[in-house]
Order: structure tokens, then C-alpha cells, then sequence
């Protein structure tokens, strides 16, 4: 999706156009995804993307693969070791970075142990004990740095055995299996340091933190607040907790912008200060925008982006900069014409060179549109209000429902 570790500031330069792909739903694991996928790839590197984030891949007490257990083991819901291989060594044809989901906030024990729980790892690979699991969870290791996962032994992190086996499980991941890139699974739960030292043992070409933390609400209705700096403010101090090894997915973009799609609050899209106002104002490069995922959208909707204005949160977020993501859904069950319109702002992005870095400028952001000039290549509006650019040299580039993008000719 993103970088070479080994030149991970230059590999965010302006010639770089990285597309991540989100390529699964909560419900994936019932269709033998692996092959599913595999046929699938052709398409995907026709449309351009560079990286595909596959579900987690290893042996797991829910078949979505999030209560992992034996993490050696490749015979998942999502089919076996074997298919997986496959489809890794055809996205490496196609010149596209498979990048894996690691769990190592909590691990599902095999065997009881102190307190009646299962805070032991008996027969299998890493075969911990209950020191391995923290004191919070049902073990006998340190107090958890981090948030807790409920329900299940949280992995102590503080362990220097425990870190040791996880780098050579990555790199193992990295060298053997094939992966290229690794997102972090509730990277809350344990200190970003840790994450650190992990990237630098493995050295993936890229590294995303999912740092999911609440929002700032107030108000007699609870309401989203305007401001929400310490949001953001919290998942920046994460990446710089690594080092600025990592990129982490801006989860207050995806705030701000769909409550402002939803409500005409296009005032919400200007901080205080004239930017953006999520990661993308603070750390563009290293902020991974996106719509919805596995646990906001698909049948978990814990936090969908309305329906009906999806297309607007694309046009944002692919227009700007930061590194956007693709949800699967939205790509190949939402129909020809969603797929359409995504792919033609795709095709804008790559072909004006917008990146990471590029510099926004907020030509309006009030209660009847949000207006932008990314770069001074493209300009885009959001809302029903009217406005263009005022300049002869623009051309409409493409449009839909209270959105439209030009391109300067």
C-alpha cells in the first residue's frame, strides 16, 4: 500500500501514488475467499491499486480470524494454507503488496491454567505460559499497556520471550508466507512502542496502525463536536510512538466527513486553522483515509458510512491527500455505477500525481458546500450550493450527487 521500509520518508514522495485496497468483509470467510480473491486479482491490478489488506490468515476460534490461537497454522475459514500461497505468489505477479491483518493484542489459550482460564499455549508453536498473558486478563505478566480486548487473554507485550517469538513470527510472515506490509489489529491495547520494535525486527515495506479511539461529543444532544484535535491529536502521538514507522488509518476524518455529508455540515470539513481537520491537517503522510472497513460497514455496521453518500466521502478522501482506502463492498456489491464513479476519481488521482503530501487549499467551507483546490491540478466541491472553479483553464473531470471534481487542462 505505502513504502519500502528501508526508504520510508522518500517513498512517499510526489511520485508515489499508493492505493490500498480493503479486501474482505465480516462475512468473507464463507466463500472460500482465497480463491475468490485469486480470481479477482487481474481486475484489481487493472484498476490500478498497489496493495490488498487480506483478513487475518491464520487459525482462529472465530471465523473471522480475530480470536487467533495457533499463529504458525494457514488453514483458516478463508480457506487453506496451500490456496492462500497461491493467491500471495499471483498478487506479487501483478505487482500488488498483499498486506496482513496481525492480531497480537490477545491470543485464545489452548489449555487452562491459574484461575481455571485459558492462559496456557500447550501444543502448538509459541507455546507461552500465563506469564505470557497480562494480570488484567487472567495471567501472571504485567498490567496491560494499553486498552483491554474483553473476553480473551491479552498478550503481555512487556515480555521480552513474548516480543522475541512475535519478530520471528513476522518475519516469518514477511520471508516465508510473503507478506509485504502488516495492519495492526487494536493497536490500542498494547503501548506503540512495542509495535516499534516489531516493525524494525520484521522491516515490512509498510506498517498500519488501527487506532481506533472515541470522538469528542457534547452538547445537549450529544452531538459531534466541531473540534476534535485531541481525537486526532491521539492518533498522531500513536504513529510518533513508533517512530514514524507506521501509518495509522485516520479514523477522525471518517468522523467529521460523514457527519458532515449526513447533516449539510460542510463547515465541519475547515479547522480552525484553515486545514483538514483530521489526521490528513496534522500528518498527511502518514494518515490511510477510508470510507468504511470489515468493522464500521459489511453486516457488523458498528459505524457505516451512510449509504446514500458514499460517493461524496470518495470524492473527498481520494481527492485529498493521505493514502485512500477502498472497501471491497463498495467496489464489487454496490453495482456498476458506484464502481464506475470510484474508479473514474481514482483515475483523476493518478492521473494529476496527487499524493500523500499534497498541499489543500479550502476555498469554502460553510453550511451549503465545501470547495477545494488540491495541488492547484484539481479543484472538487461537495453540497448543493453552486460553485466552480472561476479560472477558464478548468475542465469538469466527473460528478454525481452534490459532488463534482475539474481538472486543470
Amino acid at each position: 500500500m505505502l513504502i519500502c521500509w528501508c526508504c520510508f520518508f522518500s517513498a512517499w514522495s510526489q511520485k508515489q501514488q499508493p492505493l490500498p485496497h480493503t479486501a474482505f468483509n465480516w462475512e468473507s470467510h464463507k466463500k472460500g475467499w482465497w480463491c475468490v480473491l485469486e480470481a479477482k486479482v487481474p481486475e484489481l491490478a487493472l484498476f490500478g491499486f498497489s496493495s490488498i489488506w487480506l483478513p487475518p490468515v491464520t487459525e482462529s476460534l472465530a471465523p473471522q480470524g480475530y480470536l487467533p490461537r495457533n499463529l504458525y497454522c494457514l488453514d483458516s475459514a478463508y480457506g487453506s494454507e496451500r490456496e492462500l500461497r497461491g493467491l500471495l505468489k499471483k498478487l506479487k505477479e501483478h505487482g500488488l503488496r498483499p498486506i496482513a491483518d496481525i492480531v497480537v493484542n490477545h491470543r485464545v489459550g489452548s489449555a487452562k491454567g491459574a484461575g481455571d482460564k485459558y492462559n496456557r499455549y500447550d501444543g502448538m508453536p509459541m507455546p507461552w505460559d500465563e506469564k505470557a498473558v497480562t494480570s488484567d486478563t487472567g495471567g501472571h505478566g504485567n498490567p496491560s499497556t494499553g486498552a483491554i480486548f474483553e473476553g480473551v487473554p491479552n498478550i503481555d507485550h512487556a515480555q521480552e520471550f513474548v516480543r522475541k517469538d512475535i519478530i520471528t513470527w513476522l518475519r516469518w510472515l514477511r520471508k516465508d508466507v510473503g507478506f509485504g506490509g502488516f495492519r495492526f489489529d487494536f493497536a490500542k491495547g498494547y503501548k506503540a512502542d512495542f509495535v516499534k520494535e516489531y516493525i524494525a525486527g520484521s522491516k515490512p515495506e509498510l506498517s498500519i496502525g488501527e487506532y481506533w479511539d472515541t470522538c469528542n461529543y457534547g452538547g445537549h444532544d450529544n452531538a459531534l463536536a466541531y473540534n476534535q484535535d485531541s481525537h486526532r491529536q491521539r492518533i498522531v502521538d500513536w504513529i510518533d510512538g513508533t517512530g514514524g514507522l507506521s501509518a495509522a488509518f485516520d479514523f477522525t476524518t471518517k468522523a467529521i466527513l460523514q457527519e458532515a455529508v449526513t447533516k449539510r455540515e460542510w463547515w465541519r470539513l475547515r479547522d480552525a486553522q484553515g486545514k483538514p481537520p483530521g489526521v490528513i491537517g496534522y500528518w498527511p503522510s502518514r494518515a490511510v483515509t477510508f470510507i468504511d472497513n470489515h468493522d464500521t460497514g459489511s453486516t457488523q455496521a458498528h459505524w457505516p458510512f451512510p449509504g446514500e453518500h458514499i460517493m461524496q466521502g470518495y470524492a473527498y478522501i481520494i481527492t485529498h491527500p493521505g493514502q485512500p482506502s477502498i472497501f471491497y463492498d463498495h467496489l464489487f456489491e454496490w453495482g456498476d455505477q458506484t464502481r464506475k464513479s470510484i474508479l473514474d476519481l481514482v483515475s483523476i488521482r493518478r492521473r494529476k500525481n496527487l499524493h500523500s503530501r499534497s498541499p489543500v487549499k479550502i476555498l469554502e467551507a460553510n453550511s451549503s458546500i465545501y470547495a477545494a483546490m488540491i495541488e492547484e491540478k484539481v479543484c472538487m466541491k461537495l453540497g448543493e450550493g453552486d460553485w466552480c472553479p472561476q479560472e477558464p483553464n478548468w475542465s469538469l473531470a466527473t460528478s454525481g450527487q452534490s459532488y463534482a471534481v475539474w481538472e486543470k487542462v
